[in-house]
């Protein structure tokens, strides 16, 4: 990814306001020709610094303004399009130094608060349907105040100038400079793209001499990536990883020891076994403000993702991912191992599960949790005993959000710090299929995550079926309510010595009649269910089946489910087992949750694996097809054993 470049801008727009007289147009000129002006004219022409010779690498383009020359509408403009506003006063002329505070600063402060509710009025008025965005940042411009002619005194209007500072915050730098001796006319203008690109307010309270709440915030998140042993401390090892990652050089010993050495001077608290504590953290990017680096903390905070209102920017968050029709998203192996790393972090006790304490810590450094401890993770994926999340059961549910809803993995996975960790975007945590259709041409599927659709009436047993996948000993599932609205459930099977996960999507079927969305229909493989003991339930999914997927290329395996109660002869025209003969299907599975026999995900998953097998049926006729079939998936050697065991269980109903 590389580091994030400090201005986030395009170019910066400068503009010089001030009493006739002060020196504006002089500090242009001076500034362009670097010698002073004999002549000046009323108002310098607009002038663009090329990027490659400003201190930031960023456009700036140089406005004046003049009272002779143009209107109060003009300057109104101006100002709302300039980016800071520098206003000047002369040093040697109390009067215009008092227009700063009776003229000039609320002049630019009616101007901007003007504009910002204008906006707010045209976002309202636009608002039926619309997303309202609220007021604009351009409520609060900055400004920088420039005392020129310096060389005309022997005394300094800084106490002055600070003094008006303290009363309006938008006030970011104020400096002493001379048109006609050059001194300071490149740092005058360097503050003012300073403003821009590293602006204060957002960071800093003059009054309270304190860090604002917002980046407080950021930083103890920043500090909490970087803690990587989670002993809230910052050691030697892990300061370094963060001075390489947000500014690409080591820190050398000596500097080092000197930072704690001011760290410890002023917050006693700030060290703890010789490292840093998010007091001393906090501390030292207090001093940087104080000490005007501002574009230090600026490097770090835009190093992790966020903008200039200290938000996470959304190209960090989102970067685009291209996925072509027919395609799906899974974990990358450096995804994988990031989330392991993660894992293993935050399971302090070392048991192999996060409790809800430890899950809770975990995503401290996110919005909130992408996923409900207590309902989903218990039901959608598998747990312990006691329904915490193992390893397994963590990879289980990202493998599942990185299929249904890739931009909410790869957002997560920014705030957990995968683009610092990693130094890369989240893009080299993801992984995009080949298209189905190519898959159906090669005659077997390159995926390693498979979505089958569970399709059946009500009260069909689809829902115990499916929270059959994430259990040990199934028959503890028997006589349980299943109320929740979760209708994902993952888990891992074996296709051919290879590890594959299943997502089982639990669709329900009121009437017969009743339509599927296209979203419901395409899958990998469909399940479709009914209750082997209720005479009318095979109907619907004979009719589900005859609509949708007869003439689809989609594998189905139609299920009989509550097979431990006597099986009852179906009210259709033909029965389950003649239904499939004619459809060439496989015979009707019947699944109890008795006999805790698991083959069913197995088969589902082996027949997603081989898509162009579609009419599996065929393979009970000639097994050698199942040798065609896993020789591409695995080594002969190994695929003796399973594809006879395969083979068999295909031959066979559970009951």
């Amino acid at each position: 990814m590389g580091q994030h470049t400090a201005s986030q801008r395009k170019n910066v727009r400068i503009l010089l306001v001030g009493d006739a007289g002060v020196g504006k147009t002089s500090l242009i000129l001076s500034l362009v020709s670097e010698e002073y002006p004999e002549e000046v004219p009323p108002r310098a022409e607009e002038i663009t610094i090329p990027a490659n010779v400003t201190p930031e690498q960023v456009p700036t383009n140089i406005v004046d303004f003049s009272s002779v020359e143009q209107t109060d509408e003009a300057l109104s403009a101006e100002i709302n399009k300039a980016h800071v506003v520098c206003i000047v006063y002369a040093v040697d002329d109390d009067d215009s130094l008092d227009r700063i505070t009776s003229h000039w600063l609320p002049l630019v402060r009616a101007t901007c608060n003007a504009t910002a509710g204008s906006s707010a009025d045209d976002s309202a008025a636009s608002a039926d349907g619309d997303v309202v965005e609220g007021l604009p940042e351009a409520a609060r411009k900055p400004i920088v105040l420039v005392g020129n002619k310096i060389d005309l005194i022997e005394y300094s209007t800084i106490d002055s100038v600070l003094a008006i500072m303290e009363d309006y915050p938008e006030i970011e730098s104020c400096v002493e400079c001379s048109a006609k001796t050059l001194h300071n006319i490149s740092e005058m203008f360097y503050y003012a793209q300073k403003a821009v690109l590293h602006p204060t307010s957002p960071l800093y309270i003059m009054e309270e001499q304190d860090l604002t709440p917002a980046c407080k915030k950021s930083l103890k998140r920043i500090f909490q990536i970087c803690d990587i042993d989670g002993d809230n401390r910052l050691n030697d090892y892990e300061l370094n990883l963060f001075q390489r990652r947000c500014f690409n050089t080591p820190l050398q010993p000596q500097i080092l020891d000197e930072v704690k050495s001011v760290i410890q001077k002023n917050v006693p608290d700030g060290i703890a076994n010789d490292a840093v504590t998010l007091k001393g953290f906090l501390f030292l990017h207090c001093l940087f403000i104080q000490r005007g680096r501002n574009e230090t903390t600026w490097a770090v905070l835009r190093r992790f993702g966020y903008n200039d209102r200290l938000e996470m920017c959304q190209e960090y968050l989102r970067p685009p991912l291209k996925i072509p029709p027919g395609s799906s998203t899974e974990l990358s192996h450096r995804g994988q191992q990031f989330l392991i790393a993660v894992f293993e972090r935050y399971d302090r006790d070392c048991d192999g599960a996060l409790s809800p304490e430890e899950h809770k810590m975990l995503f401290s450094t996110c919005p909130s949790s992408p996923w409900s401890y207590s309902m989903d993770i218990r039901k959608s994926c598998p747990t312990n005993d006691a329904g915490w999340v193992t390893l397994h059961g963590w990879l289980c549910r990202w493998t599942l959000m990185t299929l249904i809803d890739v931009v909410k993995t790869m957002e997560y996975l920014a705030y957990l710090g995968f683009n610092v960790h990693e130094n890369d975007s989240q893009l080299a945590a993801i992984h995009v299929t080949r298209e189905r259709r190519i898959d159906l041409a090669k005659r077997q599927s390159s995926r390693s995550v498979y979505k089958c659709h569970v399709i059946g009436p009500k009260a069909s047993g689809k829902t115990g079926l499916c929270r059959g996948f994430l259990v040990e000993d199934m028959s503890k599932l028997i006589g349980k309510e299943f109320k929740t609205n979760i209708v994902h459930c993952i888990n891992a099977v074996q296709v051919y010595g290879q590890e594959k996960h299943l997502i089982l999507r639990d669709i329900d079927v009121r009437h017969a009649l009743d339509p599927l969305q296209p979203q419901e229909v395409n899958c990998d493989v469909a399940c479709l269910v009914y209750d082997a003991s209720n005479p009318r339930s095979f109907e619907y999914v004979a009719r589900i089946y005859i609509k949708y997927y007869a003439e689809s290329k989609i594998p189905v395996m139609i299920v009989g489910s509550k097979s431990d109660v006597d099986e009852r002869r179906q009210d259709y025209l033909m029965q389950p087992s003649e239904f499939c003969e004619k459809y060439k299907l496989l015979p009707p599975h019947l699944f109890s949750l008795k006999t805790n026999k698991k083959e069913l995900y197995t088969k589902l998953a082996t027949m997603a694996a081989f898509p162009h097998l579609r009419q599996f049926a065929l393979m009970t006729e000639n097994p050698q097809m199942w040798w065609k079939a896993g020789l591409g998936v695995a080594a002969a050697t190994v695929l003796g054993f399973i594809v006879l065991r395969t083979f068999n269980a295909v031959g066979t109903h559970s009951r």
